[in-house]
C-alpha cells in the first residue's frame, strides 16, 4: 500500500463514498499505536483513553497479540463451523471454565451477541411449550445493538424511531425501578436483560437490590435472566465479567468489545438449562468462532488471567475512580463521578462535556462524550496510574 493519506485526504473520500451514518467525525486519522498511543496521520501522538469504545483491551500493538496473530494469519483465517475449530472450541472451555456458563456461541459483534441471547430464551420458552412468552424486559437508556431486534430492545427512542414498528416486543422499564420491574413480568415474559451499568447512556450503574430482584423474578417465573455485557465484561469493570460484582449468575450473558483486542468477535453464554433449547440448526454464523478471532480471544483472556492483566486493571481501575472523586471535591462543575474499574462516567452540572471534550482533543487526549453532560472514560485495560495523571491533569486544566 502507498504511503499513509493525510486526515483531509481521507474525510474526503469519506464524503464521497461512505454512507452517512456518522455525520461529521472527529477530525483525525490513525495510522499507528503503541500501549495507549496512538499516531495520526499527520504525526501527531494522542493519549487513548477510549480504547475504541472500550473495545483495545490490550492497548495497540500488544507484542503478544501482534505476534500471535501474525503467526495464525500465516496458518489459518477461516474455516467455517462447518468443520472443527480448534480455537473456537479452547476459547469456548476457557470461558466456562472461568465463569459460570455451560456453554459458548461464538459471533462477530456484539449485537449478533445479544441478538443470539434473545433468540436463545424465545427457543427455551418454545420448547417448554409456552410459544406465548414472547416480551422481553429490558431498560430506558439501555442500548443493545443495532440489528432490528437489538434497536428493539434498545431503551432509547431515538435509535428505534426509524425503524418503527419494531419486529419484536420489548417493554422498558427505569433503570433500578425495582417496583416497576415486578409489574412488568407477566404470563407473556420470556427474559429480562440488562447491562449492569449502562455505557451509551452516560455510565450508569444498576443497583444490587434492583439486579437481585430481577434474577429472583427470572428463577421464580422461568424466564431467561440475560446480562448484556458487552461493554462492561473482559476485564473492563475490575473482575472478568461485571455480574461477579453483584452475587449473580445469569442465566445468559454477552460479551465482544474487549475479547479480541480489537479483532471482531463477539459471544454469548448460557447455562446448560438454556443452551440445551438450541439444537442443530436453530442458530448459525459464518464468521464466528474463526482461527483467527478466537485467537486473539485466547491471548486476552489469557493475559487477563494469568499474565496479571486482570490484577493491575483492577488496581488502576480504582485509581481511576478515587482519583476521579478527588478531581470532583476540587472541581464544582463536576456533579458526579459514577461507575466501576476502568469504566467511568464524568458528569457536569452544567452541559459543557463536548467542550471539555474538544479541549482535550487539543491536548491530545482521547476520551468518549455522551450527550452533552458526560464523559466516558473507557482506557486499554494495560493503563497505569501515571497515565491517569495526565488524564486527570489535563481535565483540571481544561476546567
Amino acid at each position: 500500500m502507498s504511503a499513509n493519506l493525510s486526515t483531509e485526504q481521507v474525510k474526503a473520500l469519506d464524503k464521497k463514498y461512505y454512507m452517512n451514518t456518522f455525520g461529521d467525525r472527529i477530525p483525525v486519522s490513525f495510522v499507528s499505536g503503541d500501549g495507549i498511543n496512538l499516531r495520526s496521520a499527520e504525526g501527531d501522538v494522542y493519549k487513548d483513553f477510549f480504547a475504541g469504545i472500550a473495545v483495545s483491551a490490550l492497548g495497540h500493538n500488544y507484542e503478544r497479540l501482534t505476534k500471535e496473530l501474525c503467526d495464525q494469519i500465516g496458518r489459518l483465517i477461516h474455516t467455517s463451523s462447518v468443520y472443527y475449530v480448534e480455537n473456537q472450541a479452547r476459547l469456548a472451555q476457557m470461558l466456562v471454565e472461568n465463569t459460570c456458563a455451560d456453554r459458548a456461541f461464538f459471533c462477530s459483534t456484539g449485537a449478533e451477541a445479544n441478538e443470539g441471547a434473545i433468540k436463545l430464551a424465545k427457543k427455551y420458552q418454545i420448547e417448554q411449550g409456552r410459544p406465548e412468552r414472547i416480551e422481553f424486559i429490558t431498560l430506558k437508556s439501555s442500548f443493545h445493538g443495532r440489528t432490528l431486534a437489538t434497536v428493539a430492545a434498545t431503551g432509547q427512542p431515538k435509535y428505534q424511531a426509524p425503524y418503527k414498528p419494531l419486529i419484536e416486543k420489548f417493554v422498558h422499564i427505569e433503570l433500578n425501578d425495582v417496583d416497576a420491574l415486578k409489574n412488568a413480568v407477566n404470563e407473556k415474559t420470556a427474559g429480562i436483560m440488562i447491562e449492569l451499568i449502562q455505557g451509551e447512556s452516560g455510565v450508569h450503574p444498576a443497583t444490587m437490590e434492583f439486579v437481585r430482584e430481577a434474577e429472583r423474578l427470572c428463577r421464580e417465573n422461568d424466564i431467561a435472566f440475560i446480562v448484556d455485557e458487552v461493554q462492561t465484561g473482559v476485564g473492563r469493570c475490575g473482575r472478568l465479567f461485571a455480574h461477579e460484582l453483584y452475587g449473580v449468575k445469569p442465566d445468559i450473558f454477552t460479551m465482544a468489545k474487549g475479547l479480541g483486542g480489537g479483532v471482531p468477535i463477539g459471544a454469548f453464554c448460557a447455562n446448560e438449562k438454556f443452551a440445551s433449547a438450541f439444537k442443530p440448526g436453530d442458530h448459525g454464523t459464518t464468521f464466528g468462532g474463526n482461527p483467527l478471532s478466537t485467537r486473539a480471544g485466547l491471548v486476552v483472556l489469557d493475559e487477563l488471567l494469568n499474565n496479571g492483566v486482570l490484577g493491575r486493571a483492577a488496581e488502576a481501575g480504582e485509581y481511576l475512580g478515587d482519583s476521579l472523586n478527588k478531581l470532583k471535591d476540587e472541581c464544582p462543575e463536576i456533579a458526579e463521578v459514577r461507575g466501576a474499574g476502568l469504566m467511568r462516567g464524568v458528569e457536569f452540572k452544567e452541559p459543557k462535556a463536548k467542550e471539555v471534550g474538544n479541549k482535550l482533543f487539543e491536548k491530545k487526549i482521547l476520551v468518549g462524550v455522551v450527550g452533552d453532560r458526560v464523559l466516558r472514560i473507557v482506557p486499554p485495560l494495560i493503563v497505569n496510574k501515571s497515565d491517569i495523571d495526565i488524564l486527570l491533569n489535563a481535565i483540571k486544566e481544561v476546567l
